[in-house]
Parts: C-alpha cells; sequence; structure tokens
C-alpha cells in the first residue's frame, strides 16, 4: 500500500493540465488499471500510469516532478490505447519532462539531445559515416560475390525512397547496416542514405523540449525535400 500526503496538496499540475490540455480527460480515470496492464514501464521506479495520474488527481505534484519514472516512460501509448475512457497519459509525461531543468536530466539523455542538435546522436563526423558505410559496402563485395552489385547509395537526389540510420550502427555495429541494404536490394527499391542528418533517432523527444525536437525534425526534413525523396523510410 502506497501511503498519500495530502498535506502538501496544491494540485497546480492538475489545473495547469486542465487549462492547457482540455481534451487530455484527465478526470475521467476509473483506476481501472488497464493502462499499468499494458505498459512496459510499469512498477520501475515504483511507478505506473494509474499511480502516475492518482497522483496527479490528487495534487501530488513534488512525487511527480521529481520521479525519474518519467524517463522510462517512452510515450509509447500502449496505456492510452488500453484506457477504456481515453487518458492521454503521454501527454502528461511529456510536459512534464519538459517542466525538469536541463540539468537534473538524466546526463546521457540530454547529451544525447545536444549531440543530435549538431547533427546526430553519437556525435560522430558526418565524414566518418560516409566512410563506414563505403568500407562496409566494399567488405561485402569483397566476401559476398552473391551480393556484388549491392549499393549502398549516398546524397542520391531523386530517389524513390529516403533511409535513414540510427546512429549507434554505424558508430560500433556497421555490420548491422547491411542486412537492410540486402533487403531493399533484392525488392528492388530505389534508395538513398544522406551525408547530413543521417540519424534516424531523436532523442530530444524523451528529453520533453518541444524546441529542440522541432528543431531535429524540422532538419531531417529538409534534408529529405532537398534530396527530392517523396517517401521517407524511418528506421526508428
Amino acid at each position: 500500500m502506497t501511503e498519500i500526503d495530502l498535506s502538501p496538496l496544491r494540485a497546480e499540475l492538475k489545473k495547469q493540465f486542465r487549462q492547457s490540455m482540455p481534451d487530455a480527460k484527465l478526470d475521467y480515470c476509473l483506476t481501472c488499471g488497464l493502462c499499468a496492464s499494458g505498459c512496459p514501464a510499469s512498477d520501475i521506479e515504483g511507478m505506473d500510469p494509474r499511480k502516475f495520474i492518482r497522483y496527479l488527481i490528487l495534487g501530488q505534484d513534488d512525487v511527480l516532478k521529481k520521479t525519474n519514472w518519467l524517463y522510462t516512460c517512452s510515450i509509447c501509448q500502449r496505456c492510452e490505447y488500453a484506457c477504456p475512457m481515453g487518458i492521454h497519459v503521454g501527454r502528461f509525461v511529456y510536459a512534464l519532462k519538459g517542466m525538469r531543468p536541463i540539468e537534473e536530466r538524466p546526463k546521457n539523455l540530454q547529451k544525447s539531445c545536444d549531440l543530435q542538435k549538431q547533427s546526430n546522436s553519437t556525435g560522430i563526423p558526418n565524414a566518418d559515416f560516409v566512410w563506414v558505410v563505403g568500407d562496409m559496402l566494399e567488405e561485402v563485395h569483397a566476401t559476398e560475390p552473391e551480393w556484388a552489385d549491392l549499393q549502398a547509395p549516398m546524397d542520391k537526389v531523386g530517389a524513390r525512397f529516403y533511409l535513414n540510420q540510427n546512429a549507434k550502427e554505424p558508430t560500433v555495429e556497421p555490420e548491422e547496416m547491411v542486412f537492410l541494404w540486402k533487403i531493399l536490394h533484392a525488392v528492388g527499391i530505389d534508395w538513398t542514405y544522406s551525408s547530413e542528418w543521417w540519424d534516424g533517432a531523436n532523442y530530444c523527444l524523451f528529453s520533453g523540449d518541444p524546441k529542440d525536437w522541432e528543431f531535429v525534425t524540422r532538419k531531417q526534413a529538409e534534408t529529405v525535400d532537398a534530396l527530392g525523396c517523396p517517401t521517407y523510410i524511418n528506421t526508428e
């Protein structure tokens, strides 16, 4: 059983969210627990979506602002699909992430976001990404004769599909990129990478700062538009 201290009851967050997100259905909670049953982050940090909503309704603002559960929640929205009342838990979580001062956010998460605003989340130079792609392609050609005509196009203007790439793979697991190249080649897809803003992740979504998230997303979208690719394949 969890004890709730009502003495510091302020409910400022509840008031704020009711005004800023009137369609988020905060007051519809039946405490049925279906949200928690579908949540992959349930009980981590002693929190789950049902407890989160109850704390919010009961005005336990300090508990919600301090819990690191905010950063185990990936805002996957399973809780919202499971909820019979359609409560938008993820919107409250996202808003609370953004309220956390930058210096109090998980350092690795914030660092990934800061790096992403410069180019990509691992911080490898764009030139290294281009080199790794070319090096892996050369290795495949040299060791797998059945894939001698495999391609990994870079900055191909007008390609039918644009493919992004999780920055972790060219940084530490470059061989993992090749499987998708082979699939695209086998089905005859005309595709390309870009040599800039190629990272498929956007960690700024998880730090909760809308301006940072929009900046990265806009840069990625502008890159695809500049290449004239009508279809975007997001690997994340």
